[in-house]
């Protein structure tokens, strides 16, 4: 298989010229190949936030590379980056983020504006996603008229309405009661499983990491 994300002996530190940095990633290795899923493991304060930001795009590691489908994008400008993360990378987070004031079918449409989709073909790619999520019924209701579990499957949605190569996620069902997190985490699998993506899913639940492919735990060996 073709690796999507890989991660050459990543280093970060913050507060590098203050008294007291703080190292959280060193030489750090990571892959994940095309179709993979794979689980982020690790205490709080390990670094996984930090991770899932630099492989993300959102910031630079101090040492090492971040190679997206082959492609160094360690030394890109915010320009360059920006393109990057909106071409190939979904984002889902511990809380849904949906813009209040717009629709469920709308907070799926935006992005695709934004990535330069015609109005019509995004109208229809949010309401195919919501139709493999169960919500077609709820895409006329605003965020605050939908339940914590429907609004992170529209969130999901709205991660994978520009068909990214890779979904990164932390803590997705983290704000969510246990029955809910695990139908609501059973949706996101059969959705990246349909659409054949690759993820890397950052989850304190031991129980939902064993659902998926491999589970790396940071400061640990790879399982």
């Amino acid at each position: 298989m073709s690796e999507v994300l890989r991660l050459e002996a990543v280093g970060k530190t913050y507060g590098r010229t203050g008294p007291a940095p703080v190292e959280v990633l060193r030489g750090l290795d990571l892959t994940v190949a095309r179709g993979e899923v794979v689980a982020l493991v690790a205490p709080s304060g390990a670094g996984k936030s930090t991770l899932l930001h630099i492989a993300g795009l959102l910031d630079t590691p101090d040492a090492g590379r971040v190679l997206l489908k082959g492609r160094d994008m360690t030394g890109l400008g915010d320009r360059a980056r920006t393109e990057a993360r909106r071409r190939e990378l979904g984002f889902v987070y511990q809380f849904h983020h949906l813009l209040p004031e717009f629709t469920a079918a709308e907070n799926i449409i935006l992005p695709q504006l934004a990535n330069g989709t015609r109005a019509r073909a995004a109208a229809d790619r949010a309401a195919d996603l919501l139709d493999r999520v169960g919500l077609a019924h709820r895409a006329d209701h605003r965020p605050a008229e939908l339940s914590g579990g429907e609004q992170q499957r529209v969130a999901f949605c709205r991660a994978l309405a520009n068909a990214p190569s890779l979904l990164l996620a932390d803590e997705p069902t983290g704000n969510l009661d246990p029955e809910t997190s695990d139908r609501v985490f059973a949706v996101l699998m059969a959705l990246v499983r349909e659409t054949g993506l690759s993820a890397l899913i950052a989850t304190h639940n031991h129980a939902l990491a064993r659902r998926m492919d491999r589970v790396i735990r940071l400061n640990e060996t790879v399982a």
